[in-house]
């Protein structure tokens, strides 16, 4: 398949009703979809947040049962951050830093992303959500369960809010994939000149263009599909391209 990209539409799965934990979401995907009777169509590419995707699989931690130790006090003193939170950020990454006097917390996740507060959600003022297990097996899940749902090969794409160390504000990743190349490859050359050769991460292009529609403050849309996204088909995943493996 072309990897050739010169236009796409993206639209929002919305009214989304709201995600309790142990929800099927593939079906509440599929449900919503056949509400606004809309059929996908093959090679479409669904964006899921991933926080839903925590949500359903009940990733969700009670703050009163953590103890935060001195390190996260320390930093959480420097930060403003809750105490409890820190601790779990120390709790579920390697390593970490302060992006700026009093933050970002800036984390290298366990399973290798580098995220701002290791993928932390706060869940109001007594809970908290951690990022899905192993997103990649989310991804598949859900991609399984819709493609057999509705006949149609999808791919899927969990993407995650995210901060940036050298900046302000927050834009879009991925943290899982399932259905297509993580990576493409692109070649250009100028008459005369040797061929230039450059790895782009195809399903974080993804996420930032269906971040542009998914969840803007008071929609609620959890979900995208965008369609006319040339890719190649695989299940090698978002950990494929990490530095750090899990």
């Amino acid at each position: 398949m072309s990897t050739t990209i010169s236009a796409f539409s993206a639209f929002a799965l919305e009214p989304f009703p709201t995600i309790a934990r142990g929800d099927d979401l593939a079906a509440v995907i599929t449900g919503v979809l056949s509400a606004l009777a809309t059929d996908l169509q093959d090679g479409d590419v669904i964006v899921v947040a991933s926080k839903v995707v925590s949500i359903a699989e009940k990733q969700f931690v009670d703050l009163a049962g953590v103890t935060p130790s001195p390190a996260a006090l320390a930093l959480s003193a420097r930060t403003g951050k809750p105490a409890e939170i820190v601790e779990l950020i120390l709790c579920e990454s390697s390593e970490h830093f302060v992006a700026g006097e009093r933050g970002p917390i800036i984390a290298r996740h366990r399973l290798g992303y580098q995220l701002t507060s290791a993928g932390i959600d706060r869940a109001g003022a007594d809970g908290a959500w951690l990022l899905p297990k192993d997103p990649d097996a989310s991804a598949r899940a859900l991609r399984d369960a819709i493609t057999a749902s509705s006949g149609v090969t999808v791919a899927v794409v969990i993407a995650d809010s995210d901060g940036r160390a050298d900046r302000r504000g927050a834009t879009v990743i991925s943290i899982g994939a399932a259905g297509i190349a993580p990576l493409r490859v692109t070649e250009h050359a100028e008459p005369g000149q040797q061929t230039k050769r450059q790895e782009e991460t195809l399903t974080d292009l993804v996420a930032a263009a269906a971040g542009l529609i998914l969840g803007q403050r008071g929609r609620g849309a959890p979900v995208a599909v965008l369609r006319g996204i040339a890719y190649e088909a695989s299940d090698d995943g978002v950990a494929s391209m990490l530095h750090q493996a899990p």
